[in-house]
Formats: structure tokens, C-alpha cells, sequence
């Protein structure tokens, strides 16, 4: 735990200055609107089996969307859409070669790795002569991935929407650019994302696992807990925005003077909730 802890802080920062170059960069440049004329889109279908208990990395393009469900079977069900745009069917064909996704794995660990012009050391090794008008062409892969409930999740996406639900394990979550939806009831969470809105719904009284940090450079994060909810709650922002509560039993917290904090334990604690945000707002409310 203390590595991942390590990491998570040494993520946040980075994408905090991420953040705050991105949102600096919005207002001052100009959008280069061009978009390809010709799209193409691909479907891809794979099955693997995968023993309960072991772990799935999913390393997504630039553009994506990922959906996670659990499921009871030992298999790892992967669906995939992959949307390809360029001017020519000449220069779809040539991206199709390299803009894809590949799988690895062993006894216990499934690696879904995508591939193309994105990836400077993937394309010096199998495409030197690629065409270099091609490589910023937009292109996007949306995932649809059924696993097993006990799993442990290592996610690391770029810009697009993220679903995780039924799942039980150690998820960990990295995104540059995400509005984030997560249903979990256990297992160790740690999801920072530079731009974007998480929210985490628990749809029961406890949390089975060590907790969970997630943490926002710029944006909301959303709790909804079901009354009678245990567990121990830290929240922050650090620059501009509020801790926004709703929830009656955090109505005593320790607050002192600033709205930007809150520290409290509710039911009979458990379970360690650390949620920050750089500029935003945290909103703690019951489940409807």
C-alpha cells in the first residue's frame, strides 16, 4: 500500500500541473477544427480465460471509453470499437495496421495494450516509414470488458468516460481526462484523474477492503453512500471550491472554519475514504 500511495501522490502532482497548464492553454489557443472526411469503424470480440483473484491491466489509446462489469465466470470477455478517421481509404488501411489493441498474458495477469501512432517507440519498431501526415489523425477504441468479480484492475486511459461495477479487488485508476463512474462495495481504490468528475457509489453499509483515494486535479468528485453507511471519512480541496455534505450523519463533522475540509467518522468507522481535489468541489450526499 505504501507504494501505490507513493505513486498516487507523485500522479496527483503531475496532473495538477497538467491541469492547470490544460485549462491556461483552453483560453488562450485557438481550435484547429479539421476533422478527416472518411471514418471507419471496426469491431473486435476476444475471450479469455482468467483464474478468480487475478489482475487485468487495460492500457488505453489517447481517446477512449472503458466499461467494466463483473460477471461469475473465470473468463475475461473483451469487446471492442475501433473508430479510425483519415481522408482516404489508402491512409484508413495504412492506420488499421497500426492502430489497434493487443493481448498478453500468463497464469494470472491479462494485459490489454493498445498499439498505434500514438506510441513513438512502438512505431520506430514496426512502421519507421509511416506516412508522417497521418500520425495525429484522431482515432478511438471503446471497450466493453466483462471479468471476474474477484479481480484486482490496473487502468491507465487518456481521455474518455470510465465504468467499473460488480467487480471486488484492488482497482487502480489513472486518467488525464474522465467523468468516471464507479459502483463498488469493496477492495482497495485508488483513481486519480487530471481533468474531469468521479463518482462513487456504494450500494451497501460497509466497505469489505481497506478503502479508497481518489484524487482530481480540476473537477467534482460525487459520493453517495446508503444510510446507516460506516466507514472514515477525509476530504479536501486544496485551491478553490468546497466540501459540499449532505448526509446527515456528517452533519457533527470536524470542519473547523473552512469549507474546503472535513474529517469525521460515521456508523462505527471502518473503512478509510481520502478524497482531494485541486480545484472543484467534493460532494458527500445519501443514496437515493
Amino acid at each position: 500500500m505504501k507504494s501505490l500511495s507513493v505513486r498516487s501522490f507523485t500522479l496527483f502532482a503531475a496532473f495538477l500541473l497538467l491541469a492547470t497548464a490544460v485549462v491556461a492553454q483552453q483560453k488562450q489557443a485557438p481550435e484547429l477544427n479539421r476533422t478527416p472526411q472518411l471514418v471507419r469503424t471496426t469491431t473486435r470480440h476476444d475471450l479469455r480465460r482468467l483464474a478468480y483473484g487475478s489482475t487485468l491491466t487495460i492500457i488505453g489509446p489517447p481517446d477512449s471509453s472503458i466499461t467494466i462489469e463483473g460477471w461469475e465466470r473465470s473468463e475475461v470477455d473483451v469487446s471492442a470499437e475501433i473508430q479510425l478517421r483519415a481522408d482516404t481509404e489508402k491512409d484508413l488501411d495504412l492506420l488499421a495496421a497500426v492502430n489497434t489493441f493487443v493481448l498478453d498474458e500468463d497464469a494470472n495477469h491479462l494485459r490489454v495494450m493498445s498499439t498505434g501512432t500514438h506510441d513513438k517507440a512502438f512505431m520506430r519498431s514496426v512502421a519507421k516509414k509511416f506516412p508522417k501526415a497521418l500520425l495525429g489523425l484522431p482515432w478511438r477504441i471503446d471497450f466493453r470488458i466483462r471479468v471476474p468479480v474477484p479481480i484486482d484492475l490496473d487502468i491507465n486511459a487518456g481521455r474518455g468516460p470510465i465504468s467499473i461495477s460488480g467487480v471486488e479487488g484492488n482497482v487502480q485508476l489513472s486518467a488525464s481526462e474522465s467523468v468516471t463512474n464507479l459502483k463498488l462495495t469493496g477492495g482497495t481504490l485508488s483513481a486519480t484523474i487530471a481533468i474531469g468528475a468521479l463518482k462513487l457509489e456504494i450500494p451497501a453499509r460497509s466497505w469489505r477492503g481497506v478503502g479508497a483515494t481518489v484524487q482530481i486535479a480540476a473537477g467534482d468528485i460525487i459520493v453517495e453512500i446508503p444510510a446507516g453507511f460506516s466507514g472514515d471519512f477525509d476530504a479536501q480541496v486544496l485551491r478553490a471550491g468546497k466540501v459540499d455534505s449532505s448526509y446527515e450523519e456528517l452533519a457533527g463533522a470536524s470542519r473547523g472554519v473552512d469549507p474546503r475540509t472535513l474529517s469525521a467518522r460515521i456508523g462505527s468507522g471502518g473503512a478509510a475514504f481520502r478524497f482531494t481535489v485541486g480545484d472543484g468541489v467534493i460532494a458527500i450526499r445519501k443514496q437515493q
